[in-house]
């Protein structure tokens, strides 16, 4: 792809940095999964990654996924919310599909707390999931579900008022504050979730009812990764509004499932290019090996794409320590995603290396070029009961799907030009 080929790509690649860079993105409220979502519907569930069918599906999205079922009252028992599945009764699909995210197995059902956002530049919304510790990892029973209904009936009507009460909050810029204070908000969001806390906190004490205000409290005191629900939709708006540039090479989705990684190309639209999904290379818990782990899952990877999680890992160094690295390996994971991106965040950047924008816009060409894949950090759920998170760390993804993207823009310039 030289010459004036290569100079279309480019200018592409400009726009597509652009609308992932420039554009802010404001918090609107939370609101059940079926109110908002387009395309939800009560009998759906959906799940992370790219499209997957149940058979094919890892055992710990199974899980997630019955767990939403059962809570949705879809079914009576394990047994039934499998044989409902099959059947089709109860219906699978990716969050992506739909204009959400979701983090590890990403269950989100109808009844669900989402968070929704709101790009300011091009008008679309994008979702996910109000963050907890269970479910995702593909645990559920009596107190996980008190646990969401708790998210449902307290925690997203007072988020939601408190939201209205301050007419949206603005999310990119405590993004980058938070940057400079120690987070890359994807394994990491300490100072986010404080920030956002901070924020909120004088609303929620005018219209929030006394006696909820402790437990809401408690949730961002207990959940640092509270932050992470919003920094995933903050990406996705980003991102959708950054796809469908003719031309363009940059990646604009990174989605696992734990079976597949899955990737979408600004210039191919809605495709999804794949490969098999990693094994990670991180920091267990106690008692936990490789052998207990699942490989790379989740819809998380969605925040690298716009400049955050790896991308901005030199400034999170504590993250490379739980991801079982170094403070230099943090940076050197900052430098090497440099070499494959088409640009420099203008609103994220990163303090060690001279304030330089995080690197942002994955270009397919770039990873093909230099066999450099980008690096993304993830969390590590469990394969096996019991279930449940069992570390952290850094993964990569195959190379298949960049190979197959770039052959796809090929294609799609051949006929453009007529052949």
């Amino acid at each position: 792809m030289q010459g004036s080929v290569g100079n279309a790509i480019d200018e592409a690649n400009r726009e597509v940095v652009r609308r992932l860079t420039e554009p802010d993105v404001t918090w609107r409220g939370v609101r059940a999964a079926l109110d908002v979502i387009p395309g939800m519907k009560p009998n759906l569930v959906l799940h992370s990654g790219p499209p997957v069918g149940w058979a094919a599906m890892a055992a710990v999205q199974q899980q997630a996924v019955i767990g939403a079922a059962l809570f949705e009252g879809l079914a009576d028992d394990e047994e039934s919310a499998r044989s409902a599945i099959e059947r089709g009764e109860i219906e699978i699909a990716p969050c992506h599909d739909l204009g959400a995210v979701g983090a590890m197995a990403g269950a989100t059902s109808a009844s669900m707390a989402v968070i929704v956002v709101e790009n300011d530049e091009f008008g679309n919304r994008a979702f996910c999931k109000v963050v907890e510790r269970a479910l995702q990892f593909g645990q559920f029973d009596d107190g996980v579900f008190e646990n969401l209904r708790w998210l449902v009936d307290v925690l997203g009507p007072a988020l939601h008022t408190a939201v209205e009460h301050l007419g949206g909050v603005r999310l990119v810029p405590l993004i980058s504050r938070a940057l400079h204070m120690g987070d890359e908000c994807h394994n990491r969001n300490v100072a986010a979730t404080a920030l956002l806390l901070r924020t909120l906190a004088p609303a929620l004490a005018e219209v929030a009812e006394g006696k909820d205000l402790p437990g809401i409290f408690r949730y961002f005191e207990e959940i640092d990764q509270a932050f992470l629900g919003f920094a995933m939709a903050t990406a996705k708006a980003l991102t959708d509004a950054a796809n469908g540039v003719a031309g363009s090479s940059v990646v604009t989705t990174m989605a696992r499932n734990g079976v597949e990684f899955g990737i979408k190309v600004s210039g191919l639209g809605d495709r999804w290019l794949t490969g098999p999904a990693q094994v990670i290379e991180g920091a267990f818990m106690p008692g936990h090996g490789p052998e207990d782990a699942t490989p790379d899952q989740g819809d998380s990877a969605i925040v690298e794409t716009v400049g955050l999680g790896a991308m901005a890992m030199a400034n999170a160094l504590t993250a490379g320590a739980i991801s079982g690295g170094t403070a230099r390996d943090a940076i050197a994971r900052t430098r090497d995603n440099m070499q494959i991106a088409a640009g420099r965040s203008r609103s994220f950047t990163v303090p060690v290396l001279d304030f330089e924008g995080t690197p942002v816009g994955i270009d397919v060409r770039a990873v093909v070029r230099t066999g450099i894949l980008p690096t993304i950090l993830t969390g590590i759920a469990g394969c096996r009961p019991p279930w449940g998170r069992i570390g952290a760390g850094v993964v990569r993804p195959p190379m298949e799907p960049f190979v197959a993207a770039l052959r796809g823009l090929d294609e799609a310039l051949r006929d453009h030009d007529g052949g």
